[in-house]
This record gives structure tokens, sequence and C-alpha cells, in this order.
């Protein structure tokens, strides 16, 4: 079995194991406030069978002020306790589009201590239009024990990044997409400027997905030569508030590499402090 299978399961797979014992479905769907959908709505209009949703901006530490930062772990073995998930169960995540918000809720379990965790591909979107089964219905909850063993290396604070950019001495992968990563484009939060961290790599997220799905090893391996970072290197990923820059997570996971951590505040962060170093593009 290849890395990006132990990472990535089919519909057909789903389909034919929906009754399987010790498998939790997660609908981890969540959009940019300019996106003017409501996830939870969508979930309780049509979910796959026996999904249970989880609420990113819910189950998160709100004291820092920024959006769905990482929970403490006591907080979110509670919730998802109470959403009947246990920390050794397969864990299949799920997103609206196809592969957005479910690489964050992919990377999060993996801190808390699951490490059987993957994401279905494609996502809601081909599920239905592939016309597999959906519910209406409330899915039934027994809760459990979620027995967590936090990895908090894997998370990079403001204090560790301003030294990681000051120094260089970590690779910086931000995930937002160009326009807002050069600066030409105003972030869709206000209150933040616009540009980059020094030194940092464009890596677009939207380049990593194709039709809902991770792309190609060969594509993967591609981009990040075209854009400079080497993944037998560290890395800290990044992005707008710590969603897509999981999946610059994911494709480094899928590549065998586990030398990488998120920073969690990303630019919600970064770009809202009034003394950040910040590089915008002159074009």
């Amino acid at each position: 079995m290849s890395k990006r299978d132990e990472l990535i399961v089919s519909a057909e797979w789903l389909q034919a194991n929906l009754d399987r014992p010790g498998l939790s479905i997660v609908d981890a769907s969540w959009y940019l406030p300019t996106a003017n959908r409501n996830a939870f709505d969508e979930y309780r209009r049509a979910h796959i069978p026996g999904a249970v949703f989880f609420d990113h901006d819910e189950v998160a530490d709100k004291s820092t002020g920024l959006p769905h930062s990482v929970p403490k772990p006591r907080q979110f073995a509670r919730a998802v306790g109470a959403m009947g998930i246990a920390v050794d169960d397969e864990i299949v995540i799920y997103d609206g589009p196809g592969l957005f918000s479910s690489a964050r809720a992919w990377w999060l379990f993996r801190v808390m201590g699951a490490t059987n965790v993957k994401i279905l591909d494609g996502g809601f979107k081909r599920w239905s239009e592939e016309g597999r089964p959906v519910s209406d219905q409330p899915t039934k909850i027994a809760p459990c024990h979620f027995k967590e063993s936090p990895d908090l290396d894997r998370v990079v604070s403001i204090a560790e990044m301003r030294n990681i950019v000051e120094t260089a001495s970590v690779q910086i992968a931000d995930a937002r997409p160009a326009g807002r990563f050069s600066g030409r484009d105003n972030e869709p939060r206000p209150g933040m400027r616009g540009g980059h961290m020094p030194g940092a790599l464009n890596v677009q997220a939207s380049d990593l997905s194709k039709d809902g799905s991770l792309v190609s090893e060969q594509d993967i391996r591609a981009l990040f030569a075209r854009q400079g970072l080497d993944p037998d290197r560290p890395v800290v990923t990044s992005c707008g508030s710590g969603v897509t820059a999981a999946i610059i997570s994911l494709a480094l996971t899928s590549l065998g590499k586990e030398n990488h951590r998120l920073y969690d505040g990303s630019w919600s962060e970064w770009g809202s402090l009034p003394d950040t170093p910040i590089v915008k593009d002159e074009n």
C-alpha cells in the first residue's frame, strides 16, 4: 500500500464499508465568510449516512480571538467523544468541495493522537454526483471516550513564527491564492494587511487539488520544484487561517514526509499585527 492509499479512500470503498465496525465518518465542511454558505445547514439537508458534523469554529480555542484556533486537547477530546469518535477508530473525513477544510480536520485529528485518519476522495460533491446514498436524518450517536495524546509540536506559535522569519531557518509554504500572497488582492477578513512573510514560498492549495482530489505524486513534486520548496527539508505551512495550509501538509505526508508543522494563526494573525514584517510584490 502506498502512503497515498493510507491517507485517501475512494467513494466506492466507503459505500461498501458504511456499516463497518469502528468506522467514524466526519463531515468537516467549512467555508470562507465570502462564500455565503452554511456548512451545518448543508449537512442537515444531506450528508453521508452515519456521518457526524465537525464544527471547526466551535471545536476551537476561542480565547485567541483568531478563527478556529487549535483547541485545548481536553476540549477536543470531549467534543469528538460526544460525536462518538474514539482515538483508535478508522476516521474518514470529507467536505463539500472535495479537498478544502477536510485536510484541516485530518491534520487536527492527527495532532490530537488519532493515527488512522483518511480523507474521502472527491468529497461530498463527487459522492452526491455519483448518486451514492445520502441522508437528511440525524445520525444516531453513541458517545465514547476519545483518549487524546497530543503532539502539539506540530503547531507553530506566533513567537516561533517570528523567529523562523527572522532567521530564515525553515521553509515557509503559504497556501493562499497568488493575488493575496502578492498583496494585489484584498484579504477576505477585514483589518489585515496584504502581502506575505519575508522568505515565504507561494504553494497555492488550489494547485494541489483537481476535481476534489489530491493531485498525483508527480504533480505535487513538480509544483514544489516550481515554487522552490524542498520536501526533504523542514517546512512550516501557512495560509489565511490555518485551513488550507493543511492541504500542503497532506501533500507532504503523501510523499512520506513528516518534517512539517503548521502555523495555526496564519495570515489572520500575522497580517493583523502592526509589527510583523510583510513583503508586497512590486508587480
